[in-house]
């Protein structure tokens, strides 16, 4: 297992370090008043799903259930072993008396069947056919038994999830169980070619897809408890390793031909029938109305910052539930381990997991499976704001006051509000695969989660990477709601990639107060004019007119490549500037653009060129950022 994957199985396997608690007390608490029973529990079609159920001794009232369904294990396999639930958000929920069942999916460690990623919804099945089954129909069955089979339960069931137990979580809800009454994705697995973990805007995620599916995908032979080893890497350089592989034709040749799956994705570029049925946006009108959801994510997530963003669009818009949107300045999971006080260098000023947890999700769950509390007190969006450091409740999201609004940039490298004059002007670079942009100044083996809101300046003393920024502002700049690149471009050959950056530059003599800031990392670094990565995305620019029939460039001719950034909200303190950078590699987050309009799973080493680039920055051809930007109180 590699470290990637071994990051990921922690998070969702192993205990949730939060808060500090008493470690020793509550295992001891949670021994003396739950008991754990194991059971598999039949599907429709006659497959048996592993699933662990910790129930309070307590037999004097009724409690409700708390479902987690996962591709991870949920280990400890064995019923005289406790998942070390300490220290972390399901000891509030075992103190509440909450019955905890935990479930591997279909084809996964224990359970039985086969495991298909991300499987389609199946509509119109009927209860009780064993011929379409889907994870909705696993939740639906799984459900059933433990409302008449477990002891004490209230008869209300609770399904939650995060990263791709998010997923399990948005097909949980439309499963249309009787007794299924709330459900929470948490940076759910949504769309991954638009967006989510292995591809944003159909560029491939190459190093997040290698490093996870590299073990995840290995087929299992046979029932285990086991997880299955990653890929041996000879080099503690991602850079280095994934610059030397060459293109992705020797990706898939170290990847072997048994993952079905990594296969598929190098069988389907663009995004044809076969991804759109697995897009879980396009079945949440299944939905029914009594399934209250609560979409949560990171704004600073590497792996799924686009799936709670437009998983909540897309159900505002077609279920008409009961639905509400949370999100806070974490990283991958950061709401359900650590304290949520800062990511890298930037610091948000308070606990704000530990926020979040108390007055956000346990209320959530405690009012649609106890009847306790009022849920009417959580917002419809509940939105931190990193700059101001300050959380905001919203009616609406996008709130219903931003303005649109353009930041024009300009040929000297500047960004203001007024178009430019001149004619025919234009930035230049030339993007050259061999050497690509990185996306950190580290030298590093796993993608950690701190170049999410990292320090730019190294990217800005590169040649091909060009850079436009504002004068120190004079007020405050507050950004809520998604961020349009509107770029016009001539490449002198028949493809590139776009990557732009929206960035937070700090004063020239900045530096945090302990006391109002927080401790931080606890590691020195200057932050006088950091240059903080607030939103960065990359675009395909072949899928710059449609995502399913790709077109090629017409080599110097000006083009406009006009593509949505997710989400941002943060605000740009007054003396700050805003600086916007625009590239094209971002390596080896994202696989290299060979630069020609050739299939780039296939594609040989040869075929990659230098580029080029010119953004043009004048009166015909005006680039610019479309910011949503709110009043400032």
């Amino acid at each position: 297992m590699n470290k990637l994957i071994m990051g990921i199985f922690l998070l969702v396997v192993a205990p949730l370090a939060v808060w500090g608690q008493n470690t020793a007390a509550d295992s001891a608490w949670l021994t003396t008043h739950y008991f754990k029973k194991e059971v598999y529990i039949t599907m429709r079609d006659g497959k048996r799903l592993f699933t662990a159920i910790y129930s309070p001794m307590d037999g004097s009232s009724k409690h409700p259930i708390l479902l987690n369904r996962s591709p991870y294990s949920v280990a400890p396999y064995s019923p005289n072993q406790y998942k070390a639930f300490w220290n972390g958000p399901y000891m509030a929920y075992l103190r509440e008396g909450y019955i905890i069942a935990l479930q591997d999916v279909r084809g996964k460690f224990m359970s039985e069947g086969e495991f298909v990623d991300v499987r389609p919804y199946i509509p119109n099945k009927k209860v009780g056919s064993p011929l379409a089954i889907d994870e909705s129909s696993d939740t639906y069955d799984t459900i059933d038994w433990l409302v008449k089979n477990t002891k004490n339960n209230n008869g209300k069931v609770g399904v939650w999830g995060i990263s791709y137990p998010g997923f399990y979580a948005t097909e949980a809800a439309l499963c249309g169980h009787p007794a299924l009454k709330a459900v929470s994705p948490q940076a759910p697995v949504t769309d991954w070619f638009m967006g989510d973990d292995f591809h944003h805007n159909g560029a491939f995620m190459e190093m997040d897809a290698f490093s996870f599916y590299s073990g995840f995908g290995k087929k299992r032979r046979v029932l285990t408890d086991k997880p299955a080893a990653g890929f041996q890497y000879y080099t503690s350089d991602n850079y280095k390793f994934y610059l030397e592989q060459g293109p992705l034709k020797s990706l898939a040749i170290l990847m072997g031909d048994t993952m079905q799956f990594w296969n598929d994705m190098y069988y389907h570029p663009n995004y044809d029938q076969w991804w759109k049925a697995r897009n879980a946006r396009s079945t949440v009108q299944n939905i029914p109305k009594k399934v209250a959801t609560l979409e949560v994510g990171g704004l600073y997530d590497a792996e799924d910052c686009y799936g709670a963003w437009n998983l909540y669009r897309a159900i505002e818009e077609k279920a008409g539930n009961n639905n509400k949107l949370v999100m806070g300045p974490w990283s991958h999971g950061g709401w359900a381990r650590g304290t949520g006080e800062y990511l890298g260098n930037v610091r948000f000023g308070s606990e704000t997991a530990k926020w979040y947890q108390q007055n956000v999700e346990q209320p959530f769950f405690d009012y649609y499976l106890l009847g306790k509390g009022n849920a009417k007190k959580i917002a419809e969006a509940t939105i931190f704001f990193s700059g101001s450091n300050k959380w905001k409740q919203f009616s609406k999201w996008p709130p219903k006051d931003v303005a649109e609004t353009k930041m024009m940039l300009q040929p000297e490298g500047k960004i203001s509000a007024y178009p430019p004059t001149a004619h025919n002007k234009y930035v230049e670079y030339t993007s050259d695969p061999a050497k690509p942009v990185p996306y950190t100044a580290d030298v590093q083996f796993a993608r950690g989660a701190d170049y999410m809101t990292d320090d730019q300046r190294f990217a800005a003393r590169r040649p091909d990477v060009i850079v436009f920024q504002t004068d120190s502002l004079k007020d405050d700049v507050t950004v809520a709601g998604p961020v349009i690149a509107d770029l016009f471009a001539a490449i002198s050959t028949t493809d590139a990639d776009f990557v732009v950056k929206l960035i937070d530059v700090f004063p020239d003599k900045f530096a945090y107060n302990d006391t109002v800031d927080g401790k931080g990392n606890g590691k020195a670094y200057q932050m006088s004019a950091y240059q903080m990565l607030v939103r960065g995305e990359v675009m395909r620019g072949r899928y710059r007119n449609s995502f399913e029939k790709p077109e090629a460039f017409v080599p110097v001719k000006i083009t406009e490549v006009k593509y949505q950034l997710p989400d941002v909200a943060h605000t740009f303190k007054k003396g700050h500037r805003i600086m916007v950078q625009i590239q094209s590699s971002w390596f080896p987050l994202v696989d290299r653009n060979p630069q020609q309009f050739v299939n780039i799973y296939n594609c040989n080493k040869i075929d990659f060129v230098p580029s080029d680039i010119k953004i043009y920055c004048d009166a015909e051809h005006a680039s610019n950022i479309i910011l949503p930007i709110i009043p400032s109180p």
